[in-house]
């Protein structure tokens, strides 16, 4: 009786054991087909229809270079090529953060004096694109969307230095009777980090860090997200316009935290309120809605500190469901932002370690690949013949006790026609520079900017 009792005691041990195993998350992996973090060649609708019908207004985002695309450059990018520009884009944020204090204004006429100005970060690779209308009549452009940059652009005519190449035709501000120049010394035009005048008329100048500039009129028209119509928009009206980078883009609408920016100028309409979901892979869509359209409960939300960017605090990392032993001053030390713009995040070098370390121990049945010393990804598996593969789950958390387990697009970085894919964080060059949450580990969450509450929320599974 007695040996009875012992056993059923411990087989309710063990019970209890593997349940607690499974609670914590000890033992958490994805089953992957590899197809599925690869781009097909069809694009494929948004996932949750519905939504994207019954929420307005609504942009559907595309990756500019997938099939979604209306864009059809003669040469893309190759993953190679994005991840150097997307380190020009870091490297160029971090300068700006520490040299904020000390940034000022130029005056003059349109010269090499405003092209030369660094404001607001680098235009980086721009990956994701919407569609929006300006003018009267109203013209559909395609424009980058960022949340690290302020000054909404597009190039005009009649493109008095040069115009870079872009698919729609370049916008004619004498074809809308709505269009006007933003009046030199008024308060618009100082509200424009480099700015500068010519006669009366005020002009922008916005250089960004992989080399891109944009050099104008600082002008307002009629804004069209279909059914929304705003007037007196006011933008950059680009007569000098260059960059390897910029592809056939017509510009870029920037939803940063300054007054000039979309955000701050629709607040009475949209309260300062956006919301998107960026898609898994380059064959899908996402969506960007404006306005307090979201459903996110309160627990899946952390708070927005002051400053030029969206910044956000990161307390933890998980590998396969387990907490990772990093001391959370090391991420308080170097603190971080959230950015549309940024390709892969960037964490501060002892979580980076952590990180990989932790990786690394689950991908020992898979072959690893040497990468150069330069390259930025260094977790990298060469799957040739591999159809499945197991790949551990990754959680990050941020204050007010946010826990994400990311989505298997957002673990991996694959390369096209090709059989090799690496681990999607890189870690910062020192441990005191500014980690960034990059657009690879937001695929498929709905991410929600409520600016009045201070608050970003995420909720995954959206698109």
């Amino acid at each position: 009786m007695a040996n009875s009792l012992l056993f059923n005691l411990l087989q309710i041990y063990l019970l209890f054991l593997s349940f607690s195993t499974c609670a914590l998350g000890l033992a958490k992996f994805h089953e992957v087909d590899l197809r599925d973090l690869t781009s097909k060649n069809v694009c494929s609708p948004p996932k949750d229809m519905e939504r994207f019908k019954s929420v307005k207004p609504t942009l559907k985002i595309v990756d500019r270079q997938g099939p979604c695309s209306t864009l059809h450059p003669a040469e893309k990018l190759s993953p190679e090529q994005i991840l150097s520009i997307d380190q020009s884009r870091v490297d160029s944020i971090h300068r700006q953060i520490s040299a904020l204090s000390r940034k000022g204004k130029t005056s003059g006429p349109l010269s090499s004096s405003l092209i030369t100005a660094q404001d607001g970060g680098s235009y980086g690779v721009g990956n994701y694109i919407v569609q929006v209308g300006i003018g009267t009549p109203s013209k559909t452009l395609t424009l980058v969307f960022d949340t690290g940059s302020d000054v909404t652009w597009t190039q005009c005519k009649p493109c008095q230095v040069y115009c870079h190449k872009q698919q729609e035709p370049i916008f004619d501000p004498s074809q809308s009777s709505t269009f006007m120049n933003v009046s030199c010394n008024s308060t618009p035009c100082n509200d424009v980090s480099v700015n500068s005048c010519w006669g009366s008329t005020c002009l922008y100048g916005v250089q960004y860090g992989d080399g891109s500039y944009t050099v104008g009129y600082y002008a307002e028209d009629t804004l069209t997200l279909t059914p929304d119509i705003i007037q007196k928009f006011r933008f950059g009206c680009g007569q000098n316009n260059n960059g390897s980078t910029l592809g056939e883009v017509a510009g870029l609408l920037g939803l940063g935290r300054t007054s000039e920016s979309f955000v701050s100028q629709t607040s009475n309409k949209y309260q300062r309120i956006f919301e998107y979901c960026l898609p898994p892979i380059s064959s899908s869509t996402g969506y960007l809605n404006f306005g307090s359209n979201s459903d996110i409960s309160n627990k899946n939300r952390t708070p927005i500190k002051p400053g030029s960017h969206y910044y956000i605090t990161m307390t933890g990392l998980s590998v396969a469901g387990k907490t990772l032993p990093i001391s959370p001053t090391v991420f308080s030390d170097a603190g971080m932002i959230i950015d549309s713009g940024t390709v892969i995040t960037r964490l501060p070098p002892d979580a980076y370690k952590a990180l990989k370390s932790a990786f690394r121990e689950h991908m020992t049945q898979y072959k690893m690949v040497q990468v150069p010393d330069n390259f930025l990804l260094d977790t990298c598996y060469d799957f040739t013949g591999v159809d499945n593969m197991t790949i551990p789950s990754v959680g990050v958390q941020f204050v007010n006790n946010v826990s994400l387990d990311l989505d298997h697009n957002g673990i991996m970085y694959t390369f096209s026609n090709s059989q090799l894919a690496c681990l999607a964080f890189a870690g910062n060059r020192n441990a005191t520079s500014l980690g960034i949450y990059g657009n690879v580990q937001q695929r498929t969450f709905n991410v929600v900017y409520d600016i009045p509450k201070g608050e970003i929320g995420f909720s995954p599974d959206a698109c």
